[in-house]
């Protein structure tokens, strides 16, 4: 305390005690330290390591010691840059993918309209065939699909009246032998989803447009997929990235990447880069640019929608 002007007391200004919201500051970023611990050390730190890599002179020579690793700078991307076969690879992937994508989205979109229509028998019965062929190994699926395609002794051929045609012989057919594959394998996410999130919408406003004489896709135009955009933005999303870095369908139904490598797409490009090649480098580069690629396109799709008024 201490005395004013006239002789008053003058008492110190009281400190507001923190509030709630303040001293609580900390509390989730510590419930989520671990996950970040967890996340740092498999994501950030291989991350790392790829980028640093790509900026190296790394083959084989330099693994076994032979010769000491040098500082490339951007001469390893330079020189994929100039690589007419990775443009050839990059364009073949971004449309491989959006194919994939199209295709998972409206299948399991219609999917899960088609389970709020049926009954609960053939309802649980389409789910678990989902589940299962969701839960199935990539690899089990694709040796699989192989055979049900084999010109000999598989039996799609013989249903279709093909004879022989060798579906991984021609670079187009391969695709959508791949692609097929892929589908089968990625629509059970996207229906399960949007299933669940069609569950979350009132029945009523349903009924009401349904009263109003609307159709069924113009219910789901105008009605379900608005109220479903967040839904759909992470299904499209998660669909981008997984079909981007499909690599164990291509690798095992194409042969590591069909004739005269017909079929790469830019991960099994890099695999055999970087380990049948032994030029570790460009590999680690042809993995930053997808990296960077998988990036761009999901800010740019959140920043469209964002734009539009949605808020994630």
């Amino acid at each position: 305390m201490r005395t004013g002007a006239g002789g008053v007391t003058a008492r110190p200004p009281r400190r507001r005690p923190a509030s709630p919201a303040r001293r609580s500051g900390w509390t989730p970023w510590l419930y989520l330290l671990p996950a970040l611990v967890l996340l740092g050390g498999l994501l950030v730190y291989p991350i790392y390591q790829l980028g640093l890599i790509s900026f190296l002179e790394y083959t084989q020579a330099q693994v076994s010691g032979g010769e000491p690793t040098t500082f490339q700078g951007f001469g390893n991307y330079a020189t994929l840059f100039r690589d007419s076969q990775f443009w050839q690879v990059l364009l073949a992937t971004v449309v491989f993918a959006a194919a994939c994508v199209v295709a998972t989205l409206v299948t399991g979109c219609a999917l899960a309209v088609l389970l709020t229509r049926i009954r609960a028998v053939p309802r649980l019965a389409l789910m678990l065939a989902a589940l299962g062929a969701w839960a199935t190994p990539a690899i089990t699926g694709s040796t699989v699909w192989v055979f049900l395609f084999d010109p000999d002794f598989g039996p799609v051929n013989k249903v279709l009246g093909l004879g022989d045609f060798s579906w991984t012989y021609g670079r187009w057919s391969a695709f959508v032998l791949v692609l097929l594959e892929v589908l089968w394998c990625s629509f059970p996410f996207v229906m399960v989803t949007v299933y669940a999130g069609i569950r979350a919408i009132p029945t009523e406003v349903l009924e009401a447009a349904s009263l109003d004489g609307a159709s069924q896709w113009r219910i789901w135009r105008s009605v379900m997929a608005p109220m479903l955009r967040p839904i759909l933005i992470v299904v499209t999303i998660q669909s981008v990235i997984w079909d981007f870095k499909v690599f164990t369908q291509i690798y095992v139904m194409t042969n590591g990447g069909g004739i005269a490598g017909q079929n790469l797409v830019l991960n099994v490009y890099a695999y055999q880069k970087a380990f049948a090649s032994s030029q570790y480098s460009l590999g680690s580069a042809i993995g930053v640019v997808m990296l960077v690629i998988l990036l761009a396109v999901t800010l740019v799709y959140l920043r469209l929608v964002r734009r539009q008024g949605e808020e994630l």
